[in-house]
């Protein structure tokens, strides 16, 4: 359990170093503390909030450790709400190391994982929701992935639902409060209102819950399945999106035998691009389960890319249209023909002509001479199909939240069932409260100290 008495410090940089390197200190002696260490024509004590100081770290023996500038935040009005020092020091990892020292040696204690934002939740300073976008902010690699983190940090999320577990709260105590009435059959709640009610209710939460596939695509990167026969040019069209030598090319048949996974940021949007096994028929089991994952892989992807050696389609493509097309049905199936540089014109017709019949987009390209790659960028970018994303909207990314929706919905249709059969308030109360609780839990109205734990320990320390 977190003990808010203590005062914790840590480092919050990145470790290594750099220019500059900031110590945070965070609890009711962390400007008692911090002054101890540090020498300034005026004391820290005597400082007044959001102040910066110029002066000196020093041991206890007077040594000089670094010259520092000491920024102070007064309880209330500080990021974990309570007295917060943070030293920016110079980068070397000596300096660090010694200032944290000095800091432990006066009494401090190191932060766990996550403990600063834990306690700016503890202390009221923001929600739950909020908190874990602070993870979600820091981690963000793209465009997107950051307005949404913004968005669910300034409390996008936490408003829309605190408007909806109002309206419920309302009919909830109204309908207990029929209960306390219940000898003399008296009706508070207007069972017509709150019909039409837990109806928006449904389709805002059904909503929020149905964004979480583009929420999750946009944090974790749009999953694009890269397949084909063996030596189509899969690895090195894989090197080339990625701009790095990250999958071994070779004009061996069968060189990649497991998937190679990596992303890359495209026009704003990551992509997660995984480059399969070559598909044929062979006896070697290793490379069998090679291709059963490459199976896996275009399952599991939104974008799958069809590789196709422009010079070498013969009588397998009837193979492996029947592997690769029934797998990639409700995805965004893209034929890509490599080798552009060694057919003609009039080969390209007989191509496109051979897959007509394909529900697909097709696209002539080099993988080794990139010829052609932005325009594939491009229709990559098209086809992951999400939508343009402003600081403004709320998108579902956290896997906990699209669960606790997911229970909110079902209680609120029970709900609805249950004004249907005409159930009694006891009954609907019980509803109201499931999908209340369900709602709470995303923005720690109800946690328990194991959600909490769960939560914050994937933070980084400093944070």
């Amino acid at each position: 359990m977190i003990q808010l008495d203590t005062t914790i410090c840590a480092i919050s940089t990145a470790p290594g170093v750099g220019g500059i390197a900031v110590i945070r200190v965070s609890g009711k002696q962390a400007i008692c503390l911090s002054d101890k260490i540090f020498k300034a024509k005026k004391s820290l004590l005597e400082q007044s909030s959001d102040m910066a100081v110029f002066g000196r770290i020093v041991d206890s023996e007077a040594k000089v450790i670094d010259e520092v500038i000491v920024t102070v935040f007064r309880a209330p009005h500080s990021f974990t709400g309570e007295d917060v020092v943070e030293i920016s020091c110079h980068g070397s990892l000596y300096i660090q190391q010694e200032i944290v020292r000095l800091l432990l040696a006066q009494g401090c204690v190191m932060a766990g994982p996550g403990e600063f934002t834990q306690r700016a939740f503890l202390n009221g300073k923001m929600d739950l929701s909020q908190a874990e976008a602070v993870a979600d902010l820091i981690a963000s690699t793209s465009a997107a992935s950051h307005r949404v983190a913004i968005n669910q940090m300034r409390g996008g999320f936490s408003s829309e639902l605190a408007l909806l577990r109002d309206k419920l709260l309302e009919f909830t105590s109204l309908i207990e409060l029929e209960l306390d009435f219940g000898e003399e059959d008296v009706v508070f709640a207007d069972r017509s209102r709150l019909k039409s009610l837990s109806q928006v209710i449904d389709a805002k939460i059904d909503s929020l819950s149905k964004s979480f596939s583009a929420g999750n695509a946009i944090k974790n990167g749009v999953p694009v399945a890269i397949v084909g026969e063996t030596n189509a040019g899969k690895s090195t069209l894989l090197n080339v999106l990625l701009n790095e030598e990250r999958a071994i090319v070779s004009d061996i048949h069968g060189t990649t035998r497991d998937l190679v996974e990596d992303t890359s940021v495209l026009s704003g949007i990551m992509f997660r691009f995984i480059d399969t096994a070559g598909i044929r028929e062979t006896d070697d089991d290793i490379e069998k389960l090679g291709i059963k994952r490459s199976y896996k892989a275009i399952e599991q992807a939104s974008i799958v890319i069809w590789m196709i050696d422009a010079t070498q389609v013969n009588e397998h493509i009837d193979w492996m249209a029947e592997r690769i097309i029934p797998r990639a049905q409700g995805k965004k199936l893209l034929l890509v023909f490599n080798k552009v540089d060694k057919v003609s014109e009039s080969e390209k017709n007989v191509l496109e002509d051979l897959f007509s019949n394909v529900e697909a987009q097709s696209i002539f390209i080099s993988a080794k001479y990139k010829q052609n790659i932005s325009e594939l960028i491009k229709l990559i970018v098209e086809s992951s199909h999400l939508p343009e994303i402003s600081s403004e909207d709320v998108i579902v990314t956290n896997l906990r939240h699209y669960e606790a929706l997911c229970k909110a919905l079902e209680a609120i249709r029970r709900v609805q069932d249950g004004l249907d059969s005409k159930l009694s308030g006891d009954l609907l109360s019980r509803d109201l409260h499931d999908c209340l609780d369900a709602l709470g839990s995303i923005i720690g109205e109800i946690s328990s100290e194991e959600v909490l734990h769960s939560i914050f320990k994937n933070f980084c320390i400093g944070k």
